[in-house]
């Protein structure tokens, strides 16, 4: 079972050294946890409430706390990051600003990313599509199609660019 402590602090070691990235990571798994808890929601409504009028009014991260996301999440420089309440994401997944993750028409389906995905800054990933495990996705890039794992995506639209192993040495030259 996991208890609160190990819930909110699962990102931490992901952002030892990015201190906006640790406090939002804290106040999003309280409102995870919140939203997970039915028990909780009382004692935790607090953060919620904060969380939302904070992070998502005022700084610009609307990452609902229901959200199914992974350990290990980093967030760098906060305006601008939208992803959908039913997105899922693996664990270590980096974001960066100006990123949007949802769904491509009203009522569509949203991406799901794999672990160790690392997005740049001013990304778009809209769809019922796939990003899979150890891929890079370049700044700028609007990725409407399933990208395989182990790959870096670049371009609008996004197009896998190189092939790599999991160290990141490059397998394939794609483009």
């Amino acid at each position: 079972m996991v208890t609160l402590y190990n819930f909110i602090r699962q990102d931490f070691p992901a952002n030892s050294v990015n201190t906006k990235g640790k406090i939002f990571g804290l106040f999003f798994r309280l409102s995870n946890f919140h939203s997970r808890n039915i028990a909780l929601r009382a004692l935790l409504s607090p953060f919620r409430v904060f969380y939302k009028i904070f992070f998502e009014w005022i700084v610009g991260i609307e990452i609902p706390a229901a959200v199914k996301i992974g350990a290990g999440l980093t967030v760098y420089h906060f305006p601008g990051i939208v992803v959908h309440r039913d997105v899922i994401i693996g664990q270590n997944c980096t974001l960066r600003q100006a990123t949007t993750i949802g769904n491509k028409t009203d009522n569509g389906r949203c991406p799901v990313l794999g672990n160790n995905v690392n997005i740049g800054a001013n990304v778009c990933i809209l769809g019922d599509i796939t990003i899979g495990d150890n891929v890079v996705i370049g700044a700028g890039s609007v990725v409407i199609t399933s990208i395989p794992s182990n790959s870096v995506a670049v371009g609008n639209p996004a197009r896998v660019a190189k092939r790599v192993n999991i160290d990141q040495t490059v397998i394939e030259e794609v483009i």
